[in-house]
């Protein structure tokens, strides 16, 4: 693949080829950047993850019994690392339809 890049001049932008040192210089980035999708992906999880727990953190206070059923909810995000550990169960994971997570971990029990 011919990348290039753009150069500002007088009469407007020109796209120039890469030469050899800047095309090896963007074929290690790209492959570094592939390299930690599954970190990025496990970093939304993990925020996915936190924005769950503190809607239900309420519950943990003393005057408050919490319902099992939202502990083990609980627990079993906390388990995320543990239990999903593959790029492609963060895709699972990660699965929308209309913009809407649609893994049953995400859903908080009624």
């Amino acid at each position: 693949m011919v990348d290039y890049r753009n150069v500002a001049t007088p009469s407007g932008n020109v796209s120039i080829q890469l030469t050899a040192e800047e095309q090896a210089q963007l074929d290690i980035e790209r492959a570094d950047f592939a390299s930690k999708s599954g970190e990025r992906k496990l970093d939304i999880i993990r925020g996915l993850r936190s924005d769950r727990l503190k809607e239900t953190d309420w519950m943990g206070f003393d005057d408050v019994t919490m319902p099992e059923n939202i502990k083990i909810w609980r627990q079993s995000l906390r388990d995320i690392p543990q239990n999903y550990t593959t790029e492609e169960q963060y895709d699972v994971l990660l699965a929308t339809v209309n913009k809407k997570l649609t893994h049953e971990i995400w859903s908080k029990p009624e």
